[in-house]
């Protein structure tokens, strides 16, 4: 709540905890391209933006939805797949010519070794440029997913804490092939041609409202038109005399 005259509301994005303007201002003042990093409870996002007075134009981007075309089966939010997507976003950012960025995770905790520094490590592999300290990178053991695979036979060898597997046994994945099926999926990126790096997604276009099947025949007009009707005359009103004309009789005292 307000306090006192002089009080100044915040701006909107950062009344909602989505925008931090004084760390944004210090990135935009060096005039480069930022490494935008984002995670969610069920993906990866891993963009390359540019700052213009117009507003922001993104150059690169790679969400870890996308790692399934490569033949990854695995969980898309987990540490190896933002490496993989910070990998992915990097050689499309090379391929459009940035070479060099800086770190933008925007209100997410800088943890040493989490999921936004693996998608950094990711970027750095691909070629990219970012400052940052070499001691904030995860191991390779995790950036492989070693560390799901120990979990994950931990978990089956005590029956009663294997809850946390349940979604991927549904599903049929054989996690201890994550370490496997992560060379192959950076195997696969690397195959990409320079042309097909270059290309930007379309906008998906809004479908089109459906036509009616057949359209209603249009009633022909008569050539000839009907003839109009002829009002009738209003009746003649009778005057009738308001007490005009009549006698008053005087009344005769008894």
């Amino acid at each position: 709540m307000a306090h006192g005259p002089t009080y100044k509301v915040k701006f909107r994005r950062r009344r909602e905890g989505k925008t931090n303007y004084y760390r944004r201002k210090k990135l935009l003042q060096s005039k480069g391209s930022r490494l935008v990093i984002r995670k969610t409870n069920t993906r990866v996002i891993v963009q390359v933006i540019d700052a213009k007075v117009v507003g922001d134009t993104t150059i690169a981007s790679a969400i870890s939805s996308e790692l399934s075309g490569f033949g990854w089966s695995a969980g898309v939010a987990n540490l190896p797949a933002a490496y993989l997507t910070g990998f992915l976003a990097g050689l499309r950012a090379k391929a459009r010519g940035v070479n060099t960025a800086l770190m933008d995770v925007g209100l997410h905790p800088p943890i040493r070794g989490s999921k936004l520094y693996a998608a950094l490590k990711g970027a750095l592999d691909a070629g990219l440029e970012v400052p940052h300290e070499p001691e904030v990178l995860p191991d390779d053991s995790r950036t492989f997913g070693e560390h799901i695979v120990q979990a994950y036979q931990y978990a089956t060898e005590k029956k009663k804490d294997g809850h946390h597997f349940s979604v991927l046994g549904k599903k049929k994945t054989n996690i201890t092939t994550i370490p496997k099926q992560f060379d192959n999926t950076k195997k696969a990126m690397l195959e990409i041609s320079t042309a097909e790096l270059k290309k930007k997604k379309k906008a998906a276009k809004k479908a089109a409202p459906k036509k009616p099947e057949a359209k209603k025949e249009k009633k022909e007009k008569p050539s000839e038109k009907a003839p109009r009707a002829v009002p009738r005359k209003p009746k003649a009103k009778k005057l009738v005399s308001r007490g005009r004309g009549k006698k008053k009789g005087k009344r005769v005292k008894k």
